[in-house]
């Protein structure tokens, strides 16, 4: 049975499911979710560090700087959520153990976030000079000062979309057509948003998990800093997001559950304020080219160009892909939050 009959069978028995719900499956399924069993990074879709080595070199300068910042604790935990093929963190990492020296090395202890097998022995093999161990979820992340980076992770958390009814709000839901097709449409009952959300405009999206890794942040007792890159908007709840890509081209997210990447805009402001209420430190969010510049963008960048004239122009353009507001300088956000007491992190 496939997960598209599947679902429709828990749909025929226990009614229309929340996107949300519909999401979490479509992703994370442990035998067809897309995350699980398919992961097309590069395929369906490309991300800043397979876009230029300049990204994952400056996050590993940041990484050191932040580090020092907390005193230089030894052993400390490096932690990243949904590394895909490694590549940012062995960039990162390869310009940290020269930055850090012996002593950075010598107390890192990394951790993967990581819910695809194949993906995990891919992890294994390319980060083995770091020994990383792997972890189902932040809260399961061993006790100790922390470092943290997700790139590109908060966009495929389940939201839940509202949609203005007249005046009240309704859940979209995922049900049954005539013909027993997968389709959208709007819950009987008439459940708010969540407290704290912006209602703007005729749609928004709510992701519960923003809410979880805040919860799980503030739990921890020893200093930490973490480092969420993402797209989204910083001055409004999004509004009707959801995408889905297979193959390079966006497709109907109700096509084929499990074989396409399922994503949404992150509420950044929202992120921000449920982090400041529960009194942690948030720096941002700021543009992503802003961020990078402010960490040595433009330096990193004439070294490779000098070090390799030949590819001059495919470094450039790479880089630019990066740090262009028209590309993803603008669209891509960066944030960072950390525990009570830290100085104000780098790039902010």
């Amino acid at each position: 049975m496939t997960l598209e009959e599947r679902l429709i069978r828990l749909i025929q028995t226990d009614g229309p499911i929340p996107l949300s719900v519909y999401m979490q499956i479509a992703l994370h399924d442990p035998r067809e979710g897309y995350y699980a069993a398919r992961p097309g990074l590069g395929r369906d879709f490309t991300t800043a560090p397979e876009t230029s080595q300049i990204f994952g070199e400056l996050v590993g300068l940041w990484i050191v700087h932040e580090w020092r910042a907390m005193g230089e604790p030894a052993p400390f935990n490096l932690v990243e959520i949904g590394p895909g093929r490694a590549l940012l963190m062995h960039d990162a990492l390869k310009i940290a153990a020269i930055a850090g020296g012996e002593a950075f090395l010598s107390a890192l202890q990394l951790t993967l976030i990581e819910p695809s097998p194949a993906l995990r022995l891919l992890q294994t093999e390319r980060l083995k000079r770091y020994a990383p161990s792997f972890a189902a979820q932040l809260s399961q992340v061993p006790a100790g000062p922390m470092i943290l980076v997700a790139n590109e992770y908060l966009d495929c958390l389940p939201a839940r979309q509202f949609r203005r009814d007249g005046a009240q709000w309704r859940e979209c839901v995922i049900g049954l057509s005539s013909e027993r097709k997968l389709i959208m449409g709007l819950a009987a009952d008439e459940p708010r948003p969540p407290m704290g959300t912006a209602l703007t405009g005729d749609v928004v999206e709510v992701q519960s998990g923003l809410d979880l890794i805040t919860a799980d942040l503030v739990s921890r007792a020893d200093p930490f800093c973490a480092l969420f890159i993402d797209y989204g908007p910083v001055d409004r709840a999004p509004g009707d997001t959801l995408r889905a890509y297979r193959e390079g081209r966006q497709v109907s997210p109700l096509e084929s559950p499990g074989a396409s990447d399922l994503t949404v805009d992150v509420d950044f402001g929202r992120f921000a304020r449920l982090a400041a209420s529960v009194g942690l430190n948030v720096a941002g969010p700021t543009p992503q080219g802003m961020f990078l510049l402010g960490l040595g963008a433009q330096a990193r960048l004439n070294q490779l160009i000098q070090a390799n004239p030949d590819q001059a122009e495919a470094i450039y353009n790479a880089a630019q892909r990066l740090i262009d507001p028209q590309q993803m300088g603008e669209r891509f956000k960066a944030i960072c939050l950390s525990s009570a007491g830290l100085p104000k992190p780098a790039g902010f």
